[in-house]
């Protein structure tokens, strides 16, 4: 079935080495919604094609070296979640009890609301997921690259942070016991919020820093010169993938959109997220 986009006007923050907003800037973006029943949608936002350059700027602070070098990368048009996925959508795709690590131990046993982030699942629950969603709407449902996971998290900008230079925990949530440069310290939650908390994104994007580490199609290698576009980004087959983004367990210096964890696909921790992208769905 053809979707039918829609527009949403939203407000995105910029602020100082300090922390402090310095600019408000509205912003629109269009979206799709999947329906997944009881009134249970996903928010698709569009991500027009582009190119954006990849890796930590040159003296960024306490970036690592498999950051570096940065490089030109083009990437075509595609749809990705809004927010990362949630209990609540989970179990309305996969059901209560589908995480194929169910028999293992949960390391946090919390009742999580509906509007948290589903966690505590393996790389491979994530592509389940993904599989299943594509099989029930007729479009195809799959992780993002890590390519296109930066290029959906700097939405245009080139700052550790999408925020700027800082991040702070008024603006997501991770340890706030520890700053980034010039940053302030906070409230360290030691758990997932619900989705939607903090600012977006210039994208209309939620979350990108922070709450949960997100997984990626992909594993990483190191960048080299002469792979200019996202289709040439080897995903790797090995044991190890990529997660993006940091936790509300990290410091804020994992949460930098440069920033990568390799981990290994058969692990989890409740920490451990996911968001959707959507390829060339039909447009109404």
């Amino acid at each position: 079935m053809p979707i039918a986009p829609k527009r949403i006007k939203l407000q995105t923050v910029k602020v100082n080495r300090l922390g402090e907003i310095i600019k408000r800037t509205r912003i629109e973006t269009t979206y799709f919604e999947e329906s997944l029943g009881n009134g249970i949608v996903l928010k698709m936002v569009r991500m027009p094609s582009g190119a954006f350059v990849m890796g930590a700027a040159h003296g960024e602070q306490e970036a690592n070296e498999n950051e570096y070098p940065q490089r030109e990368v083009t990437v075509p048009e595609f749809w990705i979640g809004q927010y990362v996925v949630t209990q609540a959508q989970w179990k309305a795709v996969m059901g209560p009890k589908t995480i194929s690590s169910q028999q293992t131990p949960n390391t946090t046993n919390k009742v999580k609301k509906p509007l948290q982030p589903i966690d505590n699942i393996f790389w491979t629950d994530a592509v389940d997921f993904c599989q299943k969603l594509s099989q029930r709407t007729g479009r195809d449902y799959r992780l993002p690259s890590n390519a296109q996971w930066e290029y959906a998290c700097r939405a245009g900008t080139t700052t550790p942070f999408h925020f700027g230079d800082i991040l702070t925990p008024d603006l997501a949530n991770y340890n706030g016991n520890y700053t980034y440069a010039q940053g302030p310290k906070g409230q360290y939650r030691e758990q997932t919020t619900e989705v939607g908390c903090f600012p977006p994104n210039a994208f209309g994007l939620y979350d990108m820093h922070g709450n949960v580490w997100e997984w990626c199609l992909d594993g990483w290698q190191s960048f080299q010169a002469g792979s200019s576009s996202e289709q040439n980004i080897q995903r790797l087959s090995n044991q190890k993938k990529a997660l993006r983004g940091g936790s509300w367990f990290y410091l804020p210096t994992n949460c930098r959109a440069a920033y990568h964890l390799t981990y290994p696909f058969h692990n989890r921790t409740d920490d451990i997220g996911f968001r959707v992208v959507c390829l060339a769905p039909q447009v109404a």
